[in-house]
């Protein structure tokens, strides 16, 4: 992700049994299925995610303003331990519903591993042990930070795959956290890192938080009453979009830049002398992990 400790400012990069279907034919879980009977599809619920847990003092200023939380199962990207290990009663005592993260390998560790497909099973196996030492359910859905944007390469594609069936197989849901912006390859080609996921998945199950920090389509630091549907990031099949970053990248959202404060980061309401800078996620579920 992009706030505290944060990994390269290249789009970080950032899907149980399926029984029934859901938007646009995608197939989901029965959890997922029986809150969105109890939500309306035409709500989006704020969120929030960032690499440092905010602490227990400040888990109800920020209920205040957001409806769910990122909740890393290893260490985020950048940093040596993970302080939101043992969190999540606490959060979920809260109020908060989940996305739940998992920090995946960079391009640099695939290459050097003569099997990307067996490190990505082994992470798989390494998640879902990590969500159930959390409190997690079966059913879950486990996003994969991929950290990376662009085009994937073939030991990438290899790895997040592998990852993806073994969580999916291992009785947890997965899904992949990547850029929704455009990067270019030269010779006018453009290529966005979920759709280039999406188009080779092969038809597997998959649930994308997509990450298009713009303006616009981006609203920035804003925290409106009625916040933009995912599909509104560009990518339509998108189940969340992160729609500001912290800090704000000057060549992305340079257009929304009067949104941020001053030192270029998010803050929610109340919370700007406490340093919580935060990136602000949307999702048509306040539990879009099904994680509560």
């Amino acid at each position: 992700m992009t706030n505290s400790s944060h990994g390269p400012g290249l789009f970080l990069a950032v899907c149980s049994l399926a029984v029934v279907l859901g938007s646009g034919g995608r197939l989901v879980g029965a959890s997922e299925a029986q809150t969105a009977k109890s939500e309306p599809q035409h709500n989006s619920y704020l969120g929030f995610d960032r690499n440092d847990y905010p602490g227990d003092e400040n888990l109800a200023l920020l209920r205040q303003s957001f409806a769910f939380t990122g909740y890393w199962l290893n260490v985020p990207p950048g940093g040596t331990a993970n302080s939101w290990a043992g969190k999540r009663e606490t959060v979920r005592n809260a109020g908060f519903g989940f996305l739940v993260l998992f920090n995946g390998k960079l391009d640099a560790e695939l290459k050097k591993s003569n099997d990307p497909a067996g490190v990505g099973r082994s992470d798989a196996v390494a998640a879902i042990a990590d969500g159930k030492k959390e409190g997690f359910h079966a059913g879950t859905v486990i996003f994969l930070d991929v950290e990376e944007g662009g085009r994937m390469m073939p030991e990438q594609k290899a790895y997040i795959y592998a990852w993806v069936d073994g969580v999916n197989a291992g009785g947890f849901r997965a899904g992949i956290y990547c850029s929704g912006i455009a990067a270019k390859e030269g010779g006018g080609v453009t290529i966005i890192t979920a759709e280039d996921l999406q188009h080779n998945a092969g038809g597997r199950t998959i649930m994308y938080w997509v990450a298009n920090d713009a303006c616009p389509p981006s609203p920035g630091c804003r925290l409106p009453k009625a916040p933009p549907r995912p599909s509104q990031s560009g990518i339509a099949f998108a189940d969340v979009w992160q729609t500001s970053q912290s800090p704000r990248r000057r060549d992305i959202a340079g257009g929304c830049g009067a949104t941020y404060d001053r030192d270029g980061n998010c803050y929610a309401p109340g919370t700007r002398d406490r340093q919580l800078f935060l990136d602000i996620d949307v999702a048509g579920m306040q539990d879009p992990s099904g994680g509560r």
